[in-house]
């Protein structure tokens, strides 16, 4: 039952991952069909992840309401409904109001996944389940890369995407029994989970650290994938073809990255994952700033989705240990408000600087923000108890198995 139960929550994870990809490789030919300026995508995504804010802020009490199994399943449903219609919308403000409930339902599966990996299995399994959420946005622009060799417009990848969404969402509604079942030996009862408002969980020491944490890996991960093949087309005068090959490519990095966190994280303590990504991460937009290539560009985009793919997950991790059980759906939830509110702000950002300036701000932009992660991460080094890059683990793993707690200390 537990081999079944975590392959469904993986399989949750390249449906939550399915859509985030699609709009960013879309919209080159997007905003061509409307005649629309390049910097109006960002609205799409604002209103988005806008949804994406709202269902987090509710999270712990809609999983109290409902529960992690039936919330999944729902929402995935929602988010597929979504895709189909934007297969078939006739003009943007229809794909904007689509916005919303795709928002929402890719918010709460968010958390409610997020803080139930988090509680129930290893810092491994957290790392996996992000890695197939890399799947599912390195699936998108593949679809979209085939769309256009053969033909066809945007349309027809969305119109896969959503049968892809509605396939997964069945197969969770499906398992809503196994869930019972597995997680009924667990320490913390989700009736029991606390509630906390924005300004409660501020208070808390570490918490606000966190959320800029967040925030700047989601404004480096939502940036690369708005505006990369935007870069590429506009400012390399590349092909929207070799765009969307690109992306792939960048997906398959972070894909990459957090297989490779969860490896690592046998060994290595969170922190220390995220330590070496950093060291990854400033070495690639290093390379991405240095060149005009297509290829080497291509390369330096792997590159940052390989450094940067394991900061979401191990910093989600991490959210039990630093504040409690208990605690911790709440402010996961808050986390997830602070990464999608960077989301929201941080990519419209490029994008109007884009519209402004050109698109050769993009790779001067993206370090900027990692600037910025790089002085937060030096706060958080002096709040939370890290070990050293090459130091022990010394950390707890645990994971639950046919309602079991196995429980082990890795020293």
């Amino acid at each position: 039952m537990a081999t079944v139960l975590i392959a469904v929550i993986y399989a949750a994870f390249i449906g939550l991952g399915l859509p985030d990809s699609l709009f960013g490789t879309a919209w080159p030919s997007i905003y061509r069909e409307f005649g629309l300026p390049i910097a109006f995508g960002s609205l799409e995504s604002a209103i988005c992840f806008l949804g994406t804010i709202l269902s987090s802020l509710l999270s712990a009490r809609l999983i109290r309401r409902f529960g992690t199994a039936r919330l999944t399943a729902g929402c995935t449903l929602l988010t597929a409904v979504s895709l189909v219609g934007y297969g078939w919308a006739g003009s943007f403000p229809v794909m904007l109001a689509l916005a919303v409930p795709l928002g929402l339902g890719a918010g709460s599966v968010d958390t409610a996944l997020n803080n139930y990996v988090a509680l129930h299995y290893s810092a491994s399994r957290m790392s996996f389940l992000h890695c197939f959420y890399g799947i599912g946005v390195t699936v998108s622009p593949f679809i979209l890369a085939m769309v256009f060799r053969n033909g066809m417009n945007w349309r027809a990848g969305y119109r896969a995407a959503a049968g892809i969404q509605l396939a997964l969402a069945a197969a969770l509604f499906l398992s809503v029994p196994i869930w019972r079942k597995v997680h009924g030996g667990e320490k913390v009862s989700e009736e029991n989970f606390q509630t906390l408002t924005l300004r409660e969980a501020a208070s808390i020491k570490g918490v606000k650290i966190m959320w800029l944490l967040f925030a700047c890996t989601c404004a480096i991960e939502m940036s690369v994938g708005s505006w990369s093949s935007t870069y590429l087309v506009e400012h390399l005068g590349r092909s929207q073809e070799f765009a969307a090959r690109s992306m792939t490519v960048y997906y398959l990095g972070m894909t990459a990255g957090r297989f490779f966190s969860g490896i690592l994280a046998r060994k290595l303590h969170s922190w220390q994952i995220v330590k070496l990504g950093l060291c990854v991460m400033g070495a690639a937009l290093l390379l991405l700033l240095l060149t005009e290539s297509g290829i080497v560009v291509m390369v330096a985009l792997a590159a940052i989705g390989l450094g940067n793919g394991p900061m979401f997950p191990n910093f989600n991790y991490v959210t039990p240990e630093n504040f409690g059980e208990e605690k911790s759906p709440a402010i996961i939830g808050t986390q997830m408000v602070a990464a999608n509110v960077s989301i929201v702000t941080l990519p419209v950002l490029c994008g109007i600087c884009g519209q402004a300036l050109g698109m050769w701000i993009f790779p001067y932009y993206l370090l900027a923000c990692f600037a910025v992660m790089l002085i937060v991460f030096a706060a958080a080094m002096r709040t939370f108890s890290m070990p050293r890059l090459f130091g022990r683990r010394g950390t707890h793993n645990q994971e639950v198995t046919d309602g079991q707690t196995i429980e082990s200390i890795d020293d």
